[in-house]
């Protein structure tokens, strides 16, 4: 059998939401995406509940994995996975991101800096300016520049848990982020 029997062979196969994931993937098919998002959304959001989630942060996780779907669509392959299972892998990443988050415990530093800033108008100020001028020069970078860095710094993942999620080589994740933080340091020389 040619290649091309065995194509439509495997297309016929595939689960519905695997040919809208698909669709999404090779024509930015809007109407595809929208199929996903209603036959997801409702899965997921019951996902997020029973991990204990409220309402509203499984609302906000489930347009965040969705929206990383239609981002990240380009690098599904029917082959891996279903659908249905590859969705659910960004879904179970982002929980255990959150997870992490909320476990993580404050370093002593920052604990020091809460409780001085918390005492001092001017020194919350501070802060504030600090903490804009870093989300801008974040906003600044490439966009696969930020995606590493955020992934690594901000959703504490590894490297090779980046590379698993993204599907980038080691070598390309270690330069970005190597190029990312020397264009922050160079933006964010005048704090402290």
């Amino acid at each position: 059998m040619g290649s091309d029997g065995q194509d439509e062979t495997d297309a016929a196969a595939l689960s519905p939401p695997t040919r809208w994931l698909l669709a999404v993937r090779d024509g930015r098919d809007r109407g595809a995406f929208a199929k996903l998002f209603d036959h997801f959304s409702p899965r997921l959001t019951a996902m997020m509940l029973r991990s204990g989630m409220s309402r509203a942060m499984a609302d906000d996780v489930v347009q965040d994995v969705l929206l990383t779907a239609w981002q990240k669509a380009h690098l599904y392959d029917p082959a891996r996975a279903q659908a249905a299972a590859w969705i659910y892998r960004i879904a179970r990443n982002r929980q255990i991101d959150i997870i992490r988050r909320e476990r993580r415990p404050m370093p002593e530093a920052l604990k020091m800096e809460s409780e001085e800033a918390g005492s001092d108008a001017q020194a919350s100020l501070a802060l504030d300016q600090e903490a804009s001028q870093l989300r801008a020069a974040l906003e600044n970078l490439k966009p696969e520049q930020r995606e590493v860095i955020e992934r690594a710094y901000l959703s504490d993942l590894t490297h090779s848990e980046i590379r698993q999620s993204t599907g980038l080589p080691m070598g390309t994740i270690k330069s970005r982020i190597r190029l990312a933080l020397e264009r922050l340091r160079h933006e964010l020389k005048g704090l402290r």
